[in-house]
């Protein structure tokens, strides 16, 4: 591949160096924001596609999948073309311009729980640890064994804690203030979460106004955590407008802090812990439907969420499984549907009589392997539609696998192959998250091979 020729056409096909508003790469696309989206020439973005990973059009950005590794070359050759004229925005900025309420919604969940995933994976992966010393019939003294706890607990009892600080980054306000509301949502002096949920101890009952509210903590709890965060920043903005500079060091804090756990103790928080726990019984009633129905249905699905970009919001549902049944069911289901994809881009990639789409379309499927998806499905499964329900089928059938072997890790955040390291527990853990991974990719592999015809 000649990177510097292809970010030349690129650039070309978006209407040249004019038309660009923002641009800048991830881990395999080249992503674009232009000025107007009617120069864009869809004929000569068409002739493209034959010599990189594909191309799509989603939340106002013109996503160029280029391939994991090259994607660097092409940018830095773009950004070669584009000159030394910085852009007038920030990229983050302009995406969001061009969002709908619904997909601005999913990205700010994006935002705050992203940065937070090596920590939850970091949990989960000791959670396994743990598992295995103790299947290897290792006997801990009661000390280690509380040591052990604080590293698989601490994460997930202090949640809070982490949310509100990357919300309150997230949102432009002082992390430390959202550090210390995320204290108070945990503190010792309130009734613990789990305690409660076990029936080990009683709400705090507060009486105001002539109500009375229960009270508890928020340990595991992630929308309250958003919003608080939300909602220090907002109240730091709001109340700096009018405080003195004097006085701000004093009074901006104070009242930040006081109105924000104010309102999450006693309005807000209680019915987004409400709204969590419903999301969470939906999705536990949706596993729990006879004979793996409804397993092999969001196995089968899952990538679907994927293509709205609406997958970030399932990082809530999973941190709540999580804490509620110790493991996390979606994680395999999200696995086998990925690799359903993955068996069916393979079957098509060596459908292809072109020896560059062919090339092109295993190099797309390759960041897979670590999770990531979208490459695949706008660049080879989505432009073959039957291709992309054999994937689905694929899914579907790695769903029935988990449900039949009880496949579910204790952990988050890593899928497809890095996500063996969520199964260390057992050798039978390991080897029913491999088959799931196996028969989701076989069925989809020879359902493809089998019904779908490439003309390439």
């Amino acid at each position: 591949m000649n990177y510097q020729t292809i970010a030349s056409r690129i650039l070309d096909a978006v209407g040249g160096q004019d038309n660009i508003r923002n641009y800048e790469h991830c881990a395999t696309r080249l992503r674009i924001i232009v000025k107007d989206d009617q120069v864009i020439d869809s004929t000569k973005i068409d002739e493209l596609k034959e010599d990189i990973g594909g191309y799509f059009y989603q939340s106002g950005q013109h996503q160029f999948i280029i391939g994991t590794g090259k994607v660097n070359q092409v940018y830095a050759a773009f950004q070669t073309l584009m000159g030394e004229t910085p852009c007038e925005t920030n990229f983050k900025e302009d995406a969001y311009a061009n969002m709908k309420p619904m997909q601005k919604l999913m990205r700010i969940f994006a935002d705050v729980l992203i940065p937070l995933i090596p920590a939850l994976v970091t949990t989960g992966l000791l959670m396994g640890i743990r598992g295995m010393i103790t299947n290897m019939g290792v006997e801990m003294s009661p000390e280690m064994d509380t040591l052990f706890g604080m590293l698989t607990d601490i994460a997930f009892a202090f949640l809070p804690v982490l949310i509100t600080y990357s919300a309150t980054k997230r949102f432009g306000g002082n992390p430390i203030l959202g550090i210390v509301v995320g204290l108070m949502m945990v503190a010792p002096q309130l009734p613990n979460a789990w305690a409660v949920a076990t029936g080990d101890a009683q709400p705090m009952v507060v009486s105001m106004f002539g109500l009375s509210i229960n009270i508890v903590g928020y340990q595991g709890s992630v929308l309250p955590g958003i919003f608080a965060g939300w909602l220090v920043s907002w109240v730091e903005r709001n109340v700096r407008k009018f405080v003195p500079d004097v006085m701000d060091l004093i009074v901006t804090p104070f009242v930040s802090i006081l109105v924000s756990i104010t309102v999450v103790l006693f309005i807000v928080g209680p019915i987004l812990h409400g709204v969590e726990q419903y999301a969470t019984q939906g999705v536990l009633l949706l596993t729990q439907i006879p004979f793996g129905i409804g397993q092999i249905f969001y196995a089968a699905t899952q990538q679907l969420i994927v293509i709205t970009g609406m997958h970030h919001a399932l990082s809530v549902i999973e941190i709540q499984l999580i804490n509620e049944t110790g493991v996390n069911i979606l994680q395999p289901l999200g696995t086998a549907s990925m690799a359903g994809q993955f068996g069916a881009a393979i079957a098509v990639a060596t459908l292809m009589k072109n020896k560059k789409q062919k090339s092109n379309a295993i190099s797309a499927s390759a960041s897979t392997l670590f999770g990531i998806t979208e490459p695949l499905l706008f660049g080879v499964t989505l432009p073959n539609p039957k291709a992309f329900v054999m994937g689905m089928l694929g899914g579907a059938v790695g769903g029935f696998v988990t449900y039949v072997l009880r496949v579910a890790p204790a952990g988050m955040g890593i899928t497809f192959i890095p996500g063996l390291l969520l199964y260390t527990q057992s050798v039978s853990a390991m080897i029913g998250y491999l088959l799931v991974i196996a028969s989701s990719f076989a069925a989809a592999f020879i359902l493809t091979r089998m019904f779908v015809k490439v003309n390439q």
